[in-house]
């Protein structure tokens, strides 16, 4: 189905999709008229107004300057649902649940890894396990699967992957509290017994950086970050485990669509009343993965120190790579939110979207309270990537989120029509970036010219308010799926 939806110019960074039909609020699109030609190529601007549709949605369905066209959903959307009310929808969270980014700074400069930077990233490659269906080190029982699924990230720290301190600086800790390992099919349950502690295929990387501008001296300080500093960025989520448990529950909200009598003007936002037994059954499992996907960061994370110390022969107290934070990418989270004034709670569905909390937020970690949470946008091979900072206006339009990262300019069907994966090598490596990876179809589908710019992407968020810039880093090593 193709619509087109009148796009109203509220300022140079802001464009309004007025309510229609069945819509419920207005649609509220971040780009620049620069992404304008784009987002309505690829028709996004419908599933916008789509979402405006889902029952209990508060004030606008919200799509960030990194939108493009998902499942049911746009990524790089983000919708708020009143928590007593609404609806709880698996495609507005989308199948990888909490894919997401974590930053690891360190005390190393450019000249501590000088020629060793295609050791360390073939290190990263064989340490860690990639690509497709990818199994890992950690080989575990349907038990402890559940152990995973409940206690997330503390479940790798205590068995000696990570320290506790990496915690502080992961959303939530590392664990939902709601999770409920018992509503995760057995499927599911298989699908994550050799998948912990991979970092799987498409869009995920691992990447060693160099910081070469800094914004904002007194946040980037706080986060520890400074001018050709050493640091490593890790983009993954909650492998077969979390797709499965977007597959499952897929299939129950469409029967749930029936037997609660709602309107959709798409069966991909299947949902159920967040209050229902199918909403709250979604709820624990979808946490219950999230989890899952901390969990298996962290051990990355561990392998990751461990590659350094031995490629380099250095501890980590000389290393000092230290998480500056994690932050979820698909994950729908009960948050409270003021509304017309009234503090309510909200199922807040981030699809392609980062929370960016400002300042004095009880969820900020302590060390970053007077500034700020971290925001954190990877770019694609070859292209920079960046920290932001989250901020009040954020919270007061976007109920505390930003952008995720580039986001897709074409489909992966049209970049292996267009790239070799082995030219898209070479043009890395004749960039000085080093790049190991499972397969060049991969390499290919993820080209640069694959995406969006994303210095425009975080331009727009910087310049709307709704997070702002703090570093810029550049790629020296990538490690693909």
């Amino acid at each position: 189905m193709s619509t087109e939806y009148d796009l109203q110019k509220i300022d140079d960074y802001r464009w309004l999709i007025p309510k229609s039909g069945g819509m419920l609020v207005p649609g509220l699109i971040f780009a620049s008229e620069n992404m304008l030609l784009h987002i309505k190529k690829d028709n996004t601007t419908l599933q916008v107004a789509n979402v405006a549709h889902l029952p209990g949605i508060v004030k606008y369905s919200l799509a960030m300057p990194d939108i493009h066209w998902g499942y049911g959903a746009p990524i790089g959307g983000v919708a708020a649902i009143d928590a007593e009310s609404g609806v709880i929808a698996p495609g507005v969270c989308g199948y990888d649940v909490d894919c997401g980014i974590r930053l690891l700074r360190s005390n190393l400069k450019k000249k501590d890894i000088e020629g060793k930077v295609p050791e360390l990233t073939r290190g990263l490659y064989q340490n860690i396990p990639s690509g497709v269906g990818s199994t890992g080190r950690i080989k575990l029982k349907t038990g402890e699967v559940k152990e995973v699924l409940k206690n997330g990230a503390r479940w790798a720290v205590e068995r000696g992957y990570g320290t506790p301190e990496d915690l502080k600086h992961t959303e939530e800790e590392g664990c939902m509290p709601q999770a409920n390992a018992e509503k995760v099919s057995q499927r599911a349950l298989e699908r994550g017994r050799e998948q912990l502690g991979t970092l799987g295929a498409g869009n995920h990387f691992m990447e060693i950086q160099e910081v070469t501008d800094i914004y904002d001296e007194k946040v980037a300080q706080a986060f520890g970050l400074f001018p050709g500093q050493i640091t490593v960025m890790i983009h993954c989520g909650s492998r077969g485990l979390g797709y499965q448990v977007c597959d499952d529950y897929l299939v129950v909200m469409g029967r749930a669509v029936q037997k609660y009598g709602i309107t959709l003007p798409d069966r991909q936002l299947a949902c159920a009343p967040f209050k229902s037994p199918e909403g709250q059954d979604y709820f624990g499992a979808m946490a219950a993965a999230a989890n899952y996907a901390w969990a298996n960061r962290h051990c990355i994370m561990h392998w990751t120190r461990e590659t350094f110390m031995q490629v380099l022969g250095m501890s980590t107290r000389d290393m000092g790579l230290e998480l500056v934070y994690d932050v979820a990418h698909n994950i729908v989270k009960l948050e409270e939110h003021k509304v017309d004034g009234e503090s309510r709670p909200l199922l807040i569905h981030r699809k392609g979207a980062t929370r960016a909390f400002p300042q004095g937020h009880p969820s900020v970690p302590e060390d970053y309270q007077e500034v700020g949470q971290p925001v954190l946008i990877p770019g694609t091979m070859g292209t920079e990537s960046y920290v932001l900072v989250g901020t009040l206006q954020a919270m007061d339009e976007t109920w505390g989120s930003t952008c995720h990262g580039a986001g897709r300019a074409m489909s992966r069907h049209e970049a292996l029509h267009r790239e070799r994966g082995e030219a898209v090598r070479d043009r890395l490596e004749a960039k000085g970036i080093s790049i190991r990876a499972g397969g060049w179809k991969s390499v290919a589908e993820e080209s640069p010219n694959a995406y969006k710019d994303v210095a425009e992407v975080v331009n727009v968020c910087h310049q709307a308010g709704i997070s702002k810039k703090v570093a810029r880093m550049k790629p020296l090593g990538v490690v693909k799926g």
